[in-house]
């Protein structure tokens, strides 16, 4: 209807944020208020925002890449399982293509760099709703980079989805071992991931000792470095 504004049509588009960090998400949702969208939900880990995602179905998810329990990249494979017309945009310090990679394989429509989240959130947003996906400059770049490495062409580039296929490394870890991987490498004990997880005790053992076997890494420090390498914690 051409009577509403784009402000008006904004107003209802219904928005999750998570990030660990309250000043964070008081910053973005300031700045979405201002833009006329409608912040319905605050989640400070990424099982919390999977929960509300759930319960709440937003029509966009911020997600912070490194969250405690449950990481973004993480949290938007299953937010895109249980909520699919839920668009994700994942906010992140690193422009490396190995991150922007893996979060276009779990399905991420947005990768926006918090450095430039001022500028490029509202932005995203947009383009994402409009069907498209965002990826910040500098993220585009890095991309770019990867496909020529790999013998491609600038002129052969039409779609982000065709530089993605750059690295297909599959990950040998199921969605509840990578849950696991993350909270070992956090400093959980087998008994308080059983809890944060919803596990028996013997499940949640199972698991660790599945996911050591499958990387053929058998201690703690090991297994840290790993969740490091590929993104589930912060170095």
């Amino acid at each position: 209807m051409r009577g509403d504004s784009f402000k008006e049509i904004e107003m209802r588009i219904r928005i999750l944020l998570a990030d660990d960090h309250v000043i964070v998400r008081e910053g973005l949702k300031n700045l979405l208020l201002r833009e006329g969208f409608d912040v319905i939900a605050e989640a400070s880990d990424g099982h919390e925002a999977v929960r509300l995602a759930k319960e709440l179905c937003p029509a966009i998810a911020v997600l912070d890449i490194f969250m405690p329990l449950l990481n973004g990249l993480d949290a938007a494979r299953q937010i895109n399982k249980i909520c699919p017309q839920t668009k994700t945009i994942l906010l992140t310090m690193y422009k490396e293509d190995q991150y922007v990679l893996e979060a276009l394989k779990a399905g991420v429509k947005g990768y926006v760099l918090k450095s430039q989240a001022s500028r490029d959130l509202v932005l995203a947003i947009r383009e994402v709703l409009n069907g498209s996906i965002y990826l910040s400059p500098a993220a585009t770049g890095a991309l770019v980079k990867a496909w020529l490495a790999k013998g491609g062409e600038v002129s052969e580039v039409s779609e982000v989805s065709e530089v993605s296929e750059v690295s297909e490394v599959s990950d040998p870890l199921t969605p509840s071992e990578r849950q696991v991987l993350q909270l070992i490498a956090e400093g959980k004990s087998t008994k308080e991931i059983a809890q944060i997880l919803d596990l028996s005790v013997k499940t949640a053992e199972s698991h660790r000792t599945n996911l050591m076997k499958k990387l053929d890494i058998h201690e703690i420090a090991g297994l840290v470095r790993y969740a490091i390498r590929n993104g589930l914690i912060q170095p």
